[in-house]
């Protein structure tokens, strides 16, 4: 009888085989894999079933040309994608991300991501991502529309409420949102549920813009407290300064932390006195600047370019990477335990380094990963699909009290996987074999397909 380390050893050597050139997906895939070793011990049949090797390649991948004019009437060209990773347990359902980054790579690690993330919600989503290498900073509103128009003129051909439901992610808000959705009812007629993350007045929920961030938190509280802490005096960085990162420092300051630092991709502020939270939501979401224009309105926070220093040089009790993939490497890491950080939690896609989780975990810092953390976002995007099939509104109320019950129970489920497979305390691992076996034991149900 194969082993378990035998079996993911010999998957993953075909993995690396056939995606050579992707890194990210192929971190994505070592970071799992890992800790699904006992997992097969456990359940060989499925080895026999082959499983994992089956699991590990998408069911479809998109590619497609976007093709749009700017507002100089020139044209422009750029490629988009949709990976539809796993349907085991429900229609397709992840973010569309729109930014210069945006590659296969990084739409199929986000996409196998997605699969355990979706399935620790406990609700029936399965994993897809996609998105274009469009970059919307800079462009005008006009020229956003155009080149969503043509990214969903290609798009709608593969999407629909009960097969693949998108969502938004870095690059794509309510605005892109909003005319996505405008060009998928135009070529299909009106479709409540073909997408999330809509504005209120045309189907969208209450709490869904604030659910990854304040997930984050809701999930942190259970692991703080679980461990003997809280949030109360506490100091925390957030890195970041879109939507994720607002309102997990939102929340963070509910509970009694104090916010000292967010960033962008030119840098981070740092403001001893703690983040005026109206003064941020004014530059990122009103004004659409960058961090810096916040010290020019607060006289005693200061900015540090990015090339200059590390928004993880700071010292804080606990660190939030809200921002995007791979910002937090191994040697940040290693500065924040020297600074005396007692948790880290991950409000962004695979934000931390295999390195940076290392030392964290060597450490014996509490580290909650970003499959499990930040799974609040899509949770309420499949409340909002709820509330599209059944022509409801929940109230913010409604909608943030299933948050916090939806996100408690990732704690817990990912807690106990962990602890029944000896991994106690290991919150990857646990959250890794909670997602998987849901989606493992569907796989083996509906045979081999």
């Amino acid at each position: 009888m194969v082993s378990g380390k035998e079996y993911v050893t010999r998957v993953f050597e075909q993995v690396k085989a056939n995606n050579s050139h992707e890194d990210e997906f192929l971190q994505a895939v070592e970071e799992v894999f890992h800790s699904l070793i006992p997992v097969f011990d456990k359940y060989p049949k499925y080895i026999t079933e082959n499983i994992l090797a089956r699991l590990v390649e998408p069911e479809r991948i998109i590619s497609f040309r976007v093709p749009w004019l700017d507002d100089n009437g020139q044209v422009q060209v750029n490629r988009g994608y949709r990976v539809q990773f796993s349907s085991a347990i429900g229609p397709y359902k992840g973010g569309l991300r729109f930014h210069p980054s945006v590659n296969q790579s990084i739409v199929k690690f986000l996409g196998f991501e997605q699969i355990f993330k979706n399935s620790l919600t406990g609700l029936p989503i399965g994993g897809g991502k996609g998105g274009a290498n469009f970059d919307p900073k800079g462009k005008s509103d006009n020229e956003i529309m155009r080149f969503t128009q043509s990214f969903m003129t290609e798009l709608q051909k593969h999407i629909g409420p009960d097969m693949d439901v998108p969502a938004g992610d870095i690059g794509v808000g309510g605005r892109e949102i909003g005319y996505l959705f405008g060009q998928y009812k135009r070529l299909n007629g009106y479709q409540n549920g073909v997408l999330t993350g809509k504005g209120l007045t045309f189907g969208g929920s209450l709490a869904r813009t604030e659910a990854t961030g304040y997930g984050v938190i809701y999930f942190t509280k259970c692991m703080l407290e679980a461990n003997g802490h809280d949030f109360k005096d506490k100091t925390a960085i957030v890195s970041g300064s879109g939507n994720v990162a607002i309102y997990a420092i939102e929340k963070l300051q509910a509970l009694g932390a104090k916010v000292i630092a967010v960033s962008d991709s030119s840098g981070f502020v740092h403001d001893p006195d703690g983040i005026d939270l109206d003064l941020l939501k004014q530059v990122k979401e009103v004004d659409r600047d960058r961090v810096i224009a916040y010290t020019q309105k607060r006289k005693n926070s200061t900015f540090t370019e990015a090339k200059a220093g590390s928004i993880w040089s700071l010292k804080a009790d606990l660190a939030f990477p809200c921002a995007t993939q791979n910002e937090l490497n191994g040697d940040d890491a290693k500065v924040l335990v020297e600074n005396g950080v007692i948790a880290v939690a991950e409000g962004a896609n695979m934000p931390s380094t295999l390195d940076a989780v290392a030392v964290f975990q060597e450490e014996g810092i509490l580290f909650a990963p970003g499959k499990a953390a930040n799974a609040g976002g899509v949770a309420v995007s499949a409340l909002e699909m709820s509330q599209n099939s059944s022509r409801l509104a929940w109230t913010f109320d409604e909608v943030d009290q299933k948050l916090v019950d939806i996100m408690t129970t990732i704690y817990t489920n990912s807690a106990e996987a962990a602890k029944e497979f000896d991994l106690e305390g290991d919150l990857v691992a646990g959250a890794n074999i909670a997602g998987f076996l849901k989606v493992a034991q569907a796989m083996s149900s509906q045979g081999l397909v």
